[in-house]
């Protein structure tokens, strides 16, 4: 909240004309007719001496202190001094010869007074200029910030509410928009500032300003250039593009071309004063929190002065339109207008980048899409490229809250401002983190390990699972995969070469029953998928191997997406245990809500089904590194006969921050719930366009991992990895990422962040039946 403030919610003075008159003379020596002036907060007389000339008397508000009118005086002979052709308002000394001086008002309260040469001119509203005109009001502020640039005062450090830097302390005033519509828009321009400007905004240039810069507090000439800069109430020391953002929401108020309007004031601006990169990155979301402010602090003072509400109120109506027009798009369309479009890869070539990377190796995973991305920052469901296009993400699975999470980013800021170490010293941090993950699971799953990555967490289940059992077989799914270390690469089929088979590994076949070898129309089919465990074991044993651990991705990702009915997990379990092998529930993909319902994946097999280890990964930090095996002591027991366990960064307390604040959402939101709900949407509206398209063999999956296996024919199933590659990259081109996954690389993937809203599903939905009436 302002350090001041009493000067919003005190009443204006309420001197007469006969009184200001009076002022004029005793304390200026100016004789002259006094005619009164609108203002918010203060008086303001003109007062006309004839000879003399015209005159602005004024009365500040009782709450002023001299420290600011000190402040604005000063403010104002820097600028007469350091560019003598801008047209501000000259100080008048008193009679004894200083600039202002305090007189006795209604009720004891006492009010400062001063008196400045009058500017001559007509204001306008924004409708009322052309882009000429809106350009030379950019030029202007510009002369005047590069005027005020070297200026200093020990009063410069106010705090306004109308200081966009301290736009956290528009909070408290949200309560008071009586508009549940304005109220929302207010609260995500906040959170997005929270987000995208507060991070950075310490990093950019600061100055005093005037601050409110705006058709309001200019006069206009005849030829519709700035004749007059008035009203420095609000001058203070902060963030240079504050001023910007300022003129460019009074230049956009109503008008039909309100892009044009902000590229003319900037492009008027930047001829003067030249806009660093990170400025203008921001701009948009620092517009946004000056109509914010606009919203909530007019809704906040109207309480005090209802009687003037039609002034105070005045402006809320355009602020509202305008930030609802930033809220449905206008954030990128503003970047894309003003630069740099899309953020710090603007001007950056493809091409360019392509061959950079070549220094990450041949061996590097390919990009995705025939025409690569070049993606500069995330929010919620969308990407946003280097060009400024937006992109609907349904393939990513790690931001699992959404990208750039203001509470998750701000956890992990916070805390890395604050220390980062390691678990070979106490925090809380990653005590709380384990303690909510274990409440989370079934009973005996009460030890939390961590590390730093789902492969890390795969890896270290399997060193505790051999441990356990003396064993050293492992079985997977013909092609999962669970991690790239070499321990965990030998359990994921997926990324074998050609002709290689680990010695101690053995896979059984996905309980695909769309086109696998057992189909869902045969009695028993998933309980026949299990028991090929028994032949898996068998062929271990041939090796002299028994096995340590069952590794099951829940969701089957990589096998293609499949959702098989609670037998057979309950079976495929009770078989290993049998065999004296452990279940590792590789959750890295599926868990955190993935599927709906409940918090993990592995819950779907049943409440009977518990696993030995539960393995964690991607989406625990919503993309900040950090990862956890979870299991039981007596395991960790017969681990630690042996060596004990220590990973250098694993459970930080930035990671661990990160991991709490995921939890904080997942909570507070409903997440799984959500993701049931939006996912039984989306599986029937992806059912329906099969019904249009036969190249749509079969959608399958739970909550939001969701597969669409693409055939040549509805008959025979076979794979058509062809027209799924056109499909990815035609819904590349209209704005809406997808993936493809299975042995035959024929299934499309759907896993957007779990943020995403009914009218995200109706986007994916109707691109994808575009681009498949195209492909085909």
């Amino acid at each position: 909240m302002s350090d001041r403030p009493g000067v919003l919610t005190s009443a204006p003075p309420s001197f007469t004309i006969a009184q200001a008159e009076d002022l004029a003379l005793r304390i200026f020596d100016i004789s002259g007719t006094a005619s009164l002036l609108g203002s918010e907060r203060d008086q303001n007389f003109k007062v006309d001496a004839e000879e003399r000339g015209r005159f602005l008397l004024k009365l500040s508000n009782a709450a002023e202190d001299d420290a600011g009118v000190a402040y604005e005086i000063e403010a104002l002979l820097h600028i007469t001094r350091t560019d003598p052709d801008l047209p501000v308002m000259e100080p008048r000394r008193t009679s004894s010869g200083s600039y202002w001086e305090r007189v006795p008002g209604e009720a004891g309260a006492t009010h400062l007074i001063r008196l400045f040469s009058f500017l001559g001119g007509r204001h306008a509203s924004a409708t009322e200029v052309d882009l000429g005109a809106v350009s030379d009001f950019g030029t202007t502020l510009a002369r005047l910030g590069r005027a005020l640039r070297g200026f200093f005062h020990p009063a410069a450090g106010r705090h306004l509410l109308w200081d966009e830097r301290r736009a956290a302390d528009l909070r408290p005033l949200v309560d008071h928009v009586t508009d549940g519509a304005q109220r929302a828009l207010v609260t995500k321009a906040l959170d997005r500032f929270d987000e995208r400007v507060a991070p950075v905004i310490g990093s950019l240039r600061a100055q005093t300003i005037h601050n409110d810069f705006s058709l309001d507090n200019t006069l206009l000439g005849p030829d519709d250039k700035v004749s007059g800069i008035l009203d420095f109430g609000d001058l203070t020391h902060t963030t240079l593009m504050c001023d910007l953002s300022t003129a460019m929401s009074s230049v956009m108020f109503g008008r039909d071309d309100p892009l044009a309007a902000a590229e003319a004031v900037v492009g008027g601006y930047s001829s003067v004063t030249p806009l660093e990169d990170a400025e203008l990155m921001v701009l948009p979301e620092l517009l946004a929190a000056r109509l914010g402010a606009l919203i909530a602090v007019a809704s906040w003072r109207v309480l005090f002065f209802p009687e003037n509400a039609p002034y105070i109120m005045g402006s809320v109506e355009e602020a509202a339109l305008l930030l609802a027009w930033l809220d449905a798009g206008g954030y990128e369309d503003l970047a894309r207008r003003i630069g740099p479009p899309g953020g710090s890869g603007a001007g950056v070539s493809i091409d360019a980048l392509r061959e950079r990377r070549r220094v990450l190796g041949s061996a590097m995973s390919p990009l995705s899409y025939d025409r690569p991305l070049h993606l500069v920052r995330g929010e919620g469901p969308w990407l946003f490229d280097a060009d400024g296009s937006r992109y609907l993400d349904a393939y990513n699975n790690v931001p699992v809250v959404g990208h750039c999470h203001p509470h998750v980013t701000e956890a992990i800021a916070t805390q890395s401002r604050a220390l980062n170490t390691n678990l070979r010293y106490l925090h809380e941090n990653a005590l709380e983190l384990a303690e909510r993950l274990c409440a989370t699971l079934p009973a005996g799953l009460d030890v939390c390990m961590f590390v730093n990555s789902g492969s890390e967490a795969n890896d270290l289940a399997w060193q505790l699972a051999r441990a356990a059992t003396g064993n050293d077989g492992g079985i997977v799914t013909a092609y999962a995969y669970h991690g790239v270390t070499t321990a965990v690469s030998d359990l994921s089929p997926e990324h074998w070469a050609r002709g290689y088979k680990p010695h101690a590994v053995e896979t059984i076949p996905a309980p695909d029953g769309y086109a696998g070898i057992y189909r869902r129309d045969e009695d028993g089919w998933a309980e026949r998928y299990a028991a090929h465990l028994d032949g898996a074991v068998a062929a271990l044993a041939e090796r002299d191997l028994k096995p340590a651990a069952l590794y099951l991705d829940s969701g089957f990702t990589s096998d293609g997406i499949l959702a098989p009915p609670p037998a057979y997990g309950r079976e495929l379990v009770r078989r290993i245990r049998t065999a004296g092998g452990l279940f590792v529930a590789d959750e890295v993909q599926t868990g955190f809500g993935r599927l709906g319902d409940h918090l993990w994946g592995f819950e779907a097999f049943g409440d009977d089904v518990v696993p030995d280890f539960v393995t964690l990964g991607k989406p625990m930090g919503n993309g900040h590194p950090v990862a956890a095996v979870i299991t039981t002591h007596e395991i960790v027991d017969r681990f630690a006969e042996k060596m004990d366990f220590f990973s250098t960064f694993g459970g930080n307390p930035v990671a661990c921050a990160a991991g709490l604040a995921v939890l904080d959402v997942i909570e507070s939101d409903g997440i799984p719930g959500r993701v049931a709900a939006t996912g039984t949407e989306l599986i029937e509206a992806l059912r329906a366009l099969a019904d249009r398209h036969p190249s749509i063999g079969e959608v399958r999956g739970r909550g939001l991992l969701i597969g669409v296996a693409l055939v040549t024919d509805g008959e025979t199933r076979a794979p058509d990895a062809a027209l799924a590659g056109r499909v990815i990259n035609g819904m590349r081109g209209r704005g809406v990422l997808i993936g493809t996954t299975g042995p035959d690389d024929n299934v499309l993937k759907i896993r957007p962040p779990l943020v995403i809203t009914g009218e995200h599903v109706e986007l994916l939905t109707t691109v994808l039946d575009e681009v498949l009436e195209d492909a085909t």
